[in-house]
């Protein structure tokens, strides 16, 4: 999508950066149809998904965003980023989806947000 977006043009520097970092690591093969919208929608739709699970307190008199600690299904994750795409009519795949939360949580341990888990 094009950067003149609505929401895009509302982004702020770090959202810009976490942004650009996701995109660049979708292979050519798989952008079709991913541009900042589609990142930022999935962005939205992974602390919708917190919330909901109880992992993500937003405190709306701050507005302040607290995530707290705790294991996510990352399959019933998936299945609830995809539902909410078809809802919003949104062409994602599941591949393409995945992608974008492979590169956020990419981004995440390589800022320090997250720790990379162990392999058992």
């Amino acid at each position: 999508m094009a950067n003149n977006t609505p929401q895009t043009g509302i982004i702020d520097a770090e959202e810009r950066q976490l942004v650009d970092y996701i995109l660049n690591l979708i292979p050519d093969e798989d952008k079709h149809g991913i541009g900042d919208e589609e990142v930022l929608f999935v962005l939205d739709a992974i602390d919708d998904f917190l919330e909901e699970k109880g992992l993500l307190i937003y405190n709306e008199q701050t507005d302040e965003v607290t995530y707290l600690d705790g294991d996510i299904d990352e399959t019933e994750q998936l299945q609830y980023i995809l539902n909410e795409a078809k809802q919003q009519h949104l062409s994602l795949t599941p591949v393409q989806i995945q992608l974008i939360l492979d590169g956020e949580k990419e981004y995440g341990i390589e800022q320090g947000y997250y720790e990379e888990e162990d392999e058992v």
